[in-house]
């Protein structure tokens, strides 16, 4: 090889080792780049869960809210219905039991013997509602 060859060769290698290290510094730039864009998008990551947290526990604080509103509404409708059925509950024997122990009887209480005289005329059914009703208003026990 002439001389002439190696310079050109030595000037092109050295050429190569310049452009070499200019690339690697390069690289290490974007190396550093590429870090700083995942820790920003690390951090809008995390930004993002915390608000979805943070709108999730409102959104159960809220849902625990009106279900407790809704529990306290619906026990005050069932006092109240209660109370209602109460006072709609009957006290009085129907009519048609209050005129035949109207014939039959003399006082608040009846003996079996005298009540089954005179459910006879009733059907068996009659006389089982008839006696259920005596029972509820306290007549017989």
């Amino acid at each position: 090889m002439n001389k002439e060859t190696v310079e050109q060769l030595t000037t092109t290698a050295d050429r190569l080792a310049v452009a070499a290290e200019a690339l690697s510094r390069v690289l290490d730039r974007l190396d550093a780049q590429q870090e700083a864009l995942n820790a920003k998008v690390d951090r809008i990551v995390a930004a993002v869960e915390e608000q979805r947290n943070d709108v999730s526990r409102a959104d159960d604080a809220g849902k625990v809210t009106s279900l407790q509103s809704r529990v306290a509404e619906l026990e005050k409708a069932n006092q109240e219905l209660k109370a209602q059925s109460a006072r709609m509950a009957r006290k009085t024997l129907p009519p048609v039991v209050t005129a035949l122990l109207g014939k039959n009887s003399d006082t608040d209480q009846m003996d079996s013997a005298a009540l089954d005289k005179t459910l006879q005329a009733l059907s068996v059914e009659q006389r089982i509602a008839v006696k259920a009703e005596m029972a509820r208003a306290g007549i017989i026990k």
